[in-house]
């Protein structure tokens, strides 16, 4: 198919896909045409990084981590692990979370990003909206008014974070797929990882996904979004993860652009589908990492064997 054919059946084939009934495209046929689209829109975008991000960003994802952590014993510490921390927006939004949840709890954070202007902003803990590159305008959109009173103190129209989220971070430039991090960090309780792998081949994310798994301590949770479904269905299938059912669709439907996106743009997120036998662990976004440890160690061998892109 020449190219200029190509794209006529493609702006032909977007046009009446959205012109279908709803209800046609949540049928069998839909979905599985959908996903053979969002298959063919994978295989040819660039998947470019977009640095975009919010405070509170998924809400019934931030109340899961605080209901896991209630049955801990008082006073005890919690390591967390936030990997792709960007300008730490989502740092800040799980410590308001967790610390309003749990302020007894001595809750230590590791925040790494790639790229050293994010860490850096992220940081300082300064924000205004559109305020450089990496700060969007719409950092704050998903805040109250309360939320902006009680997580900043603000100054010329600039929102610090306040003292009480700001302690007990440790920030650094690192890369989630080096293999040498968990003999760096230890494991901790709780590892995210949102919204990078999904710029990355599936070979490669694979292996990262695999990496970052070894970080959780036996019995942790792992949350991972912003992800190809297959890869993260198949790493999580193959390693015997456990997917954790309490809010999962709410997590999943949390941002209904991600959902209207699918599937003629590479960022979009396949509508659930519990027709799937496996829909509980392909649409989790968080796992209980198996217990053993032997498991997790043999996690990145069992990677695929091709070169890292």
């Amino acid at each position: 198919m020449g190219a200029t054919a190509s794209r006529a059946f493609w702006g032909l084939s977007r046009r009446m896909w959205w012109r279908l009934p709803s209800g046609v495209r949540a049928s069998r046929g839909g979905f599985a045409y959908g996903r053979w689209v969002h298959g063919q829109v994978l295989r040819r975008s660039n998947r470019e990084m977009h640095i975009w991000s919010t405070f509170l960003r998924n809400r019934p994802s931030l109340e899961l981590m605080s209901r896991l952590i209630q049955e801990r014993e008082e006073g005890s510490t919690l390591n967390v692990a936030v990997l792709g921390c960007s300008v730490g927006a989502e740092v800040y939004s799980i410590l308001w979370t967790l610390r309003s949840a749990r302020p007894d709890l001595d809750i230590v954070v590791y925040a790494a990003d790639i790229s050293a202007a994010v860490v850096d902003v992220a940081e300082a803990g300064v924000y205004a909206p559109g305020m450089s590159d990496v700060v969007g305008p719409g950092i704050f959109e998903r805040l109250t008014e309360r939320e902006l009173q009680d997580m900043f103190d603000w100054e010329d129209g600039k929102a610090h974070v306040k003292g009480w989220l700001r302690e007990g971070t440790e920030w650094e430039v690192a890369d989630a797929c080096d293999p040498e991090l968990v003999s760096r960090l230890g494991r901790k309780d709780i590892v995210v990882a949102s919204n990078f792998l999904c710029h990355m081949e599936p070979a490669s994310a694979e292996r990262c996904l695999r990496n970052m798994a070894r970080l959780v301590e036996p019995g942790g949770y792992l949350f991972v979004t912003g992800v190809d479904l297959d890869v993260r269905t198949d790493v999580a299938s193959d390693l015997g993860w456990e997917p954790v059912d309490d809010l999962l669709v709410e997590i999943h439907d949390a941002d209904p652009a991600l959902r209207n996106y699918w599937p003629w743009d590479w960022a979009g997120l396949e509508p659930l589908d519990r027709r799937r036998h496996d829909w509980r662990t392909r649409y989790a976004t968080a796992f209980r990492i198996d217990t053993r440890e032997d498991v997790q160690d043999l996690s990145a061998s069992r990677s695929p064997s091709s070169t890292a892109g």
